[in-house]
Order: C-alpha cells, then structure tokens, then sequence
C-alpha cells in the first residue's frame, strides 16, 4: 500500500499542476499544453509497457530460463522504478525552482516535457506492479475468496489516495514546504522525503519477498507430479 501511496504525488498533487513550467511548446507559439493532459503519459507508457512486457520479453524470459517471472519479481522491478520515479521528480523540481528564483512570474520558463521522464516512469511501474500485485493476490488466496483478492487491489489503491491527500495536509501544517505559491515552496524535499520512504520499503519488500514461500506454485507443482504418477 506505501508503494501505491508514494507515486501519487508527482502525479495527482494540484500544485504541481497548476504552477507547472511552461506548457507553451512547439510552433505555432499560441500552442498550449493543458497541465492536467500531461498524465496522460503514464497512461500511455503502462500501456505500452504491459504490451512489449506480454508479447515479447517475458516469453523471451521463460525460454531463456525456463520459467515466467514470478508475481513478487514483477512486484520488486515496480518498487524500484517507482523510487526511481520519485528521485526524478526530486530533480526536475530542484532545477525548476532553481529557475524560478531567478524570475518574477509564476510560470517557469522550463518547457513542460521535462516532466515526461517520471511521469513515463510511474507508467512503467505501473505495468509491473499492478498486475503482479494483482497476480500475486489471485495465485495465493485461497481458491473460495479469488473474487476478494482482486478487489482488495482497488481497495489498497483508494487507500492510497487517502493516506497521500492526509500526507500533503501533515507536511503543510509542519512545514513550509507547501505554499500556496509553490515557487516559494521546497515541493523538491517533499520528493526526496518520499524517495527515502521508498527507499525503505523497497528493502522491506526485498526481505518479504525473499521469505516468502509461495502456496499457489506449490499446488501446481503437486498437482502435475500427481498427475505424472
């Protein structure tokens, strides 16, 4: 669930959007990007991603290991390109503010692609970790509550956004980090605070994964040895 919780914030936070770099790009210079258009990269790159994943390289995988990638390894690549995503977002708004100090105007000029990079990212995670989470749930629990293990996914999300929206009030009420004018604002600590927590979990993620013995597996494999016999 803290995987869920942490990307929601260079992705759904208001003020990012709202005072984002320049969304005037290209020819002819009247062409403007609507800030809240921009998510639609990651909705482009999971897309992709999950298609190049399923057609080609995990088929490539399995014949080069003899098996396909296990739910909690598909789960492990998301924890660390979401840390990877945060780590982005931590430079990108460094650089913006950076710019910023030295302008008076509330857009930054700083085209607003340069946010394509970690929101390409939170995709790509996406198409990891969703589907192994969701994987994961529907292969261990028990065969009478599959329909539960699928909607606990969506729960564990909506969760998500809830603690993400609670994090955003706690940081504006302790610290300064949060202005209503994010130019004077630290957004880009905010990020870092969020890659260390990342961080942290990717590790305790690490540990589970490696203690963790699989039951569903386990049935598969008895069953076909059964059969065999």
């Amino acid at each position: 669930m803290i995987h869920w919780h942490i990307p929601k914030h260079p992705t759904s936070h208001p003020k990012q959007l709202s005072h984002p770099p320049s969304t005037h790009h290209g020819s002819p210079p009247h062409f403007k990007i609507p800030p809240g258009s921009m998510l639609v990269f990651i909705l482009v790159s999971a897309s992709l991603t999950i298609i190049l994943l399923d057609r080609f390289f995990y088929l490539a995988g399995q014949k080069i290991t003899g098996r396909f990638p296990q739910p909690l390894q598909r789960i492990g690549v998301g924890h660390m390109l979401c840390v990877l995503s945060i780590a982005v977002s931590a430079v990108v708004e460094s650089r913006r503010l950076k710019i910023a100090q030295d302008i008076s105007s509330s857009t930054v000029p700083m085209s607003v692609l340069w946010l394509v990079p970690q929101l390409a990212l939170a995709g790509i995670e996406e198409a990891f970790h969703f589907p192994g989470n969701t994987n994961l749930f529907y292969q261990e629990f028990p065969a009478a509550l599959k329909s539960t293990a699928t909607a606990m996914v969506a729960m564990f999300i909506g969760i998500a956004y809830y603690l993400s929206t609670a994090l955003v009030g706690v940081v504006r009420r302790a610290t300064g980090w949060l202005p209503n004018d994010i130019n004077q604002g630290r957004m880009d600590i905010v990020y870092w605070v969020l890659f260390v927590i990342g961080f942290v979990n990717f590790g305790y993620d690490l540990l589970c994964a490696w203690l963790y013995k699989y039951q569903g597996i386990a049935k598969v494999v008895d069953q076909n040895s059964n059969y065999n016999n």
